[in-house]
């Protein structure tokens, strides 16, 4: 655990001198030359193992576990070749700051005495945080002691370990790490995680929508904007602006609908969006904002008001609707959606540490790790919204094992580690959730009233931990899930409902954000019946819209948005 005596200088002054130590970057001619030699050098995959437990240079083995069982600072390597590509390896060795796991990021906490820590959460609850350093120690800081605390976007990874070794070396530590797959039967569990899937005979064509002179920066949502013809909103996460985005033939144009503000260091910024159903006539829009506030995330649900023309923001403040605090800077969540009973449907995530060790997965107390229903139209007194009467856990207390509060009722489901996109279908009303996993699998559920899809006890139809698992509790397995062969982050689409003639009516597509791949699949009461790869994506999937027609889009994550031509081929 590394700690700074902070008792002259200013924390935003140790912060950066924190977050930098024993950090000596490589100059970029160096760093270029290592790169262009691994890319064109395959490495000793044998050699870098050695070198990786090598404890005099590198030390990687310190902060990283190779084994599925984490349990260091730094993510478990388990399957990494299995995510991502040499190229990808070797930007993540090189510039560790560039692309930090999610759950990973440094946080530096100054204590009242003036000692000042860095590390990675590990734990965190109303008494303690538990930082973890690359020493692999676990530090327990009581939360009364806290001074500041700050989650930063710098890896606990200095930049230049590369400069400890020669050209090869490191050549044969990115062969090692790319020699990191999970074994082929791992994947073959279940009916609903096939060792293989197909690609389409014919891939699915994508049609870029936009021109190069209306990209987007960092692009997390889209939708269209109700009583506006061929019209988009499009939120940028870190920017805080939601665009209006307009197409019509060959006319195109793009305006500022709404600006939040830039995101607070470590945060996400706005996540999510949804149109109220009577968004034409009464204006309400709202959005899901992933903040900072005294070492805590909350993500915050707002109400705003559109202008009398429906193209822009009225101007007036947003209305907070509920506000939900996390406990690290990953594992949000931020999905929203109307719901066909014309309730408003909140995605949570479990908000971390890694692994979810405080359990909010099967803890109803808590609002962390479940999908939430709401009602915004018929607000209780005093609050900015009221818990329809139908709610499964609603006036009924459900004890915890340890005895603890009873559930929350704003709780449609639980046991989800982080819905990020989430869907209803126009036809059946089924819930479509894409669910992020943790370590091994990712995977897709429907999801129904009262239900307990799992975590942190299964992670796919695999068993992730005891520690909270309660002797007669059921389960509900997922439709499908994938293994990091074919990605590491589920997101979640739309079944198709645009042309009944169509091979693809009533296929729910869906996607990975790390693979660049698109997916499709069909079922019967929740069994995967067939699944296929359908497309390879330009651009990191980070969400799907879909139009009034039922076209079906993708929004890629470095700027652009696609629409997916299911007439290009066929579904089999």
């Amino acid at each position: 655990m590394t700690r700074f005596p902070t008792t002259w200088l200013t924390f935003s002054v140790v912060l950066s001198l924190a977050v930098a130590a024993g950090a000596v970057p490589a100059t970029q001619p160096l760093r270029e030359t290592y790169r262009e030699f691994a890319m064109k050098h395959q490495g000793d995959a044998a050699a870098g193992k050695a070198m990786f437990f090598e404890t005099q240079k590198i030390a990687c083995s310190n902060c990283h576990t190779t084994d599925g069982k984490g349990g260091k600072a730094g993510p478990d390597l388990f399957a990494i070749g299995d995510k991502y590509g040499r190229d990808d390896l070797i930007q993540q060795v090189l510039v560790p700051s560039a692309s930090i796991a999610v759950g990973y990021s440094t946080t530096v906490i100054r204590t009242k005495s003036g000692d000042l820590f860095q590390g990675i959460v590990k734990e965190s609850n109303e008494q303690v945080i538990g930082l973890m350093g690359s020493d692999g120690k676990l530090l327990r800081i009581k939360t009364s002691d806290i001074d500041r605390q700050r989650t930063t976007d710098v890896s606990l990874m200095p930049e230049g370990l590369e400069g400890a070794l020669t050209l090869q070396q490191f050549a044969d530590v990115i062969a090692y790490l790319a020699s990191l797959k999970a074994p082929q039967s791992m994947a073959a569990a279940s009916h609903g995680m096939p060792a293989e899937i197909p690609d389409l005979k014919v891939p699915v064509a994508l049609r870029q929508v936009n021109s190069p002179e209306n990209a987007f920066n960092h692009p997390v949502w889209l939708g269209p904007v109700p009583g506006l013809a061929d019209s988009f909103a499009v939120v940028e996460h870190e920017t805080g602006t939601i665009w209006l985005y307009r197409k019509h033939g060959s006319e195109e144009s793009k305006t500022r609908f709404l600006d939040v503000g830039k995101a607070p260091s470590g945060t996400r910024g706005v996540v999510g969006m949804a149109f109220h159903p009577r968004f034409a006539e009464n204006r309400k829009y709202y959005i899901v904002r992933h903040g900072a506030q005294d070492g805590h995330f909350p993500s915050s649900v707002f109400q705003g008001l559109a202008a009398p023309d429906l193209k822009s923001d009225s101007g007036e403040p947003l209305k907070e609707i509920i506000a939900i605090q996390g406990v690290t800077n990953g594992d949000h969540g931020g999905g929203l959606a109307f719901g066909p009973d014309g309730y408003l449907y909140v995605g949570m995530g479990d908000s971390g540490p890694q692994g979810d060790p405080e359990g909010h997965g099967q803890n109803l107390s808590t609002l962390l790790a479940k999908m939430l229903r709401i009602d915004v139209d018929h607000p209780d007194s005093g609050k900015a919204y009221s818990v329809p009467a139908d709610n499964p856990f609603i006036h009924r207390p459900v004890r915890q094992a340890q005895d603890g509060p009873d559930a929350r009722p704003e709780i449609w489901a639980y046991g989800l580690r982080e819905p990020w996109r989430f869907s209803f279908d126009s036809v059946t009303h089924d819930l479509w959730v894409g669910d992020v996993g943790q370590d091994l699998y990712e995977e897709v559920d429907v999801v129904r009233k009262g239900e307990n899809y799992g975590w942190n006890v299964m992670e796919g139809f695999e068993r992730y931990s005891n520690r909270y698992r309660r002797d007669g509790e059921t389960f509900v397995p997922p439709v499908f899930s994938w293994a990091r062969k074919y990605g590491q982050a589920s997101i979640g689409g739309f079944v198709y409902r645009g042309n009944p003639k169509s091979s693809f009516y009533g296929v729910y597509i869906f996607g990975d954000y790390q693979k660049k791949a698109i997916f499709a699949l069909t079922q019967k009461d929740r069994v995967l019946d067939q699944v296929r790869l359908i497309a390879h994506t330009p651009q990191p999937v980070v969400s799907f819209g879909q139009d009034v027609q039922g076209h079906i889009y993708f929004v890629g994550y470095e700027g652009n948005v696609y629409m997916l031509d299911l007439d290009s081929t066929r579904f089999e």
